[in-house]
């Protein structure tokens, strides 16, 4: 894309005035160039968004690794307290950052405001608590005594994808900077704007200059430099797995860790002893987002007697979606992210439908819709007649669209569920706590919900296996990715 020049610095959003510069090193950086920022909700153009390069990217590691170590010897009390005031501001702000989020990324309005600045707000005050208590007791040797201690790592970068970009960066943000680790932030092009925000709430709460620092731009210009950084001592990526591939090349170089949360092709097993309007209502929410959820169940197996009962509760209650404006309270599916992703997903249908998929629900962009407010919509479909090895069970398609296959009993469910070469979630309907047991024990998943969904305590390990990712995130397990673990060996009093 040709560059842009930068105009006017502040983008007015819903609103709510947004600087599109960079944030390097406690001050806004404005580039040369600049890429625009469309709203999927109607097309409107938001913003030109500073487009960062190799020297921002460059500036932004020098700043990061020269506030390094004063923020790593910053006691962890006072490091928890600014953790804190970032989440006031951001709790302060929860309208304002909800309609900028609604406008540049199309989610909906009333789930931002309820759920996800709540959330964004919860990561950081999650972590902060979580650094006051990090212990590991002393252990003996011999008589010797064995002390284990998390040391910062260094630098890290950060990168976020756009379906949740407030809610992802502070995910990584929490714990990097209760290590004691600085940062750089690089957020999905296609949904920059928060991270701006979030900038400078950090900075009203008093974060040193150059501990959180952002540039925005695209994964070539601005995100290669950035991970190929020798300086780097962590990367973070939520993303697909084709530029995660690429992230690790780069990282091998100069063996930096790195944790992957990559792409999920998750399954959803009802069995037949399932309570079935629980069941439908789980596979139903599997649209939330617009399906651009990385955990969504959306394979739907369902056992073969109650295949007609289970789609018939489906459909009924999946008419009731109402697919439309996100800022309007009535609306309860928005738009896809972009053009491309719209006409990704729709791709993937199209594939499926002329391999002799049959629609059973949508199957095709929302168009009246579309032309009455401007945006990328596409309506929620369920697909029948799949192939286990065809492309549309297998790929991911990160927009609302399910498949529904039928297995015959308990070891054919588990054969279909494990059948990708994914691994980040599954979710099963039984009534069985035995069977429920039995089949998680076997499922190939980074986390398995049994008669629910999308619920998870901070504390507990997320991530996935496979080509689903790589290490676990939350409680101690991001304090063990951000620092390096030291264990001192001391020998028994009366040494000389």
């Amino acid at each position: 894309m040709a560059p842009i020049p930068q105009q006017d610095p502040v983008a007015r959003v819903a609103g709510v005035p947004v600087d599109t510069r960079h944030w390097i090193g406690g001050e806004r950086v404005a580039s040369a160039a600049a890429f625009p920022d469309h709203s999927p909700v109607d097309g409107a153009l938001l913003a030109h968004v500073a487009r960062g390069g190799e020297a921002e990217a460059h500036a932004a590691v020098t700043a990061a690794r020269d506030a390094f170590p004063g923020w790593a010897a910053t006691p962890p009390g006072e490091r928890a307290r600014v953790l804190h005031r970032i989440a006031d501001g951001i709790e302060a702000r929860t309208e304002e950052l909800a309609r900028v989020e609604t406008a540049d990324n199309g989610a909906l309005l009333r789930s931002h405001r309820r759920g996800v600045m709540p959330r964004a707000a919860q990561n950081l005050r999650h972590f902060a608590d979580r650094l006051l208590t990090l212990n590991h007791e002393d252990f003996e040797t011999r008589g010797h005594s064995n002390h284990v201690s998390w040391d910062p790592s260094g630098p890290a970068v950060l990168i976020t994808p756009w379906n949740a970009p407030l809610m992802l960066a502070t995910w990584k943000l929490g714990p990097a900077l209760a290590a004691g680790c600085t940062v750089v932030l690089k957020p999905a092009e296609w949904a920059p704007l928060t991270a701006s925000l979030l900038a400078g709430i950090a900075h009203e709460a008093g974060l040193p200059a150059g501990v959180f620092n952002l540039v925005q731009g695209y994964g070539a210009e601005a995100g290669t430099p950035l991970v190929s950084d020798p300086r780097v001592r962590r990367i973070s990526f939520t993303g697909s797995v084709p530029t995660a591939r690429t992230i690790a090349g780069h990282a091998a170089a100069h063996l930096v860790p790195t944790s992957f949360e990559l792409g999920g092709k998750s399954p959803l097993l009802v069995f037949a002893d399932a309570d079935l309007d629980l069941a439908a209502g789980l596979a139903v929410e599997q649209y939330d987002n617009a399906g651009q959820v990385c955990l969504a169940g959306t394979r739907l197996l369902v056992e073969e007697s109650v295949r007609d009962v289970f789609l018939e509760k489906f459909l009924a209650r999946a008419r009731e979606l109402t697919l439309g404006d996100p800022r309007d309270e009535a609306t309860s599916m928005g738009p896809n992210i972009h053009p491309r992703h719209l006409e990704r997903v729709d791709g993937f249908v199209r594939r499926a439908l002329a391999a002799g998929a049959r629609p059973l629900l949508g199957g095709e962009p929302h168009t009246a819709l579309a032309e009455r407010l401007g945006g990328t919509y596409y309506l929620p479909t369920l697909l029948t007649d799949v192939a286990q090895d065809s492309e549309i069970v297998q790929e991911e398609v990160f927009g609302p669209v399910l498949t529904l296959q039928t297995f015959a009993d308990e070891e054919e469910a588990v054969r279909l569920a494990n059948g990708t070469r994914f691994g980040l979630a599954a979710t099963l309907a039984t009534g069985d706590p035995e069977r429920a047991e039995r089949v998680a024990a076997q499922l190939v998943a980074g986390t398995v919900w049994t008669n629910c969904f999308f619920v998870r305590d901070l504390s507990a390990p997320f991530g996935g296996s496979r080509e689903s990712g790589i290490g676990r995130e939350g409680g101690d397990w991001s304090f063990d990715f951000y620092c390096d673990l030291k264990t001192t060996v001391t020998a028994p009093a009366g040494w000389s």
